[in-house]
């Protein structure tokens, strides 16, 4: 019998003893400006992003992938985001390699919280615009509307403000077709 074998006992009490455990920060680059998220989204930004997964999947799965935050879309060294929610096509999912979007996906929706909403307007709306992503949506969990944004000679269009009694149709992905109605959290 070894010495550890003979040193426990059966009723011997285990004291637990105190780590220190990684907590992973959230962070987004800009063209190398670091921007920290505040805190995390409130349950109508997640009961909406959700829905709209629930939504593109049924109608977009064997077309492509889409992905939920968080997960870094590395446009290059100097911008890195984490939008709420990430299409890309068939034929671009080799952008998608360790674990991460290294490249340029086919759309990208942020949703607006307090302290992320004129971020996702401005510079990321400018950002996506520039790396030629095609397509790109706001969508507003308060005024529940969903502006759609669309690269049009290298610049975005926003070709619909949609509300919850419309249907989202896209001109980029045929297959994506979502009827606004049951994608709109209730009062939370």
């Amino acid at each position: 019998m070894s010495d550890d074998a003979k040193s426990s006992k059966p009723n011997e009490k285990v004291k637990e003893q105190s780590i220190r455990y990684m907590v992973e920060d959230r962070h987004e680059i800009i063209d190398g400006v670091r921007y920290d998220f505040l805190s995390s989204p409130k349950l109508a930004h997640q009961t909406l992003l959700g829905n709209l997964y629930v939504a593109f999947h049924g109608a977009c799965a064997q077309e492509g992938r889409i992905i939920l935050a968080p997960m870094d879309v590395h446009f290059d060294e100097a911008n890195r985001v984490q939008p709420d929610l990430i299409y890309v096509a068939k034929e671009n999912l080799a952008i998608l390699r360790d674990g991460f979007v290294f490249g340029v996906p086919d759309l990208l929706v942020e949703i607006l919280s307090e302290s992320t909403g004129r971020h996702d307007k401005k510079l990321k709306k400018a950002l996506f615009e520039r790396f030629g992503v095609r397509e790109y949506w706001i969508a507003d969990p308060v005024y529940r509307l969903i502006e759609q944004f669309v690269l049009t000679d290298g610049r975005y269009l926003l070709v619909s403000t949609l509300s919850e009694q419309e249907e989202l149709v896209s001109p980029t992905i045929p297959c994506l077709r979502i009827p606004l109605s049951g994608v709109f959290p209730g009062d939370e």
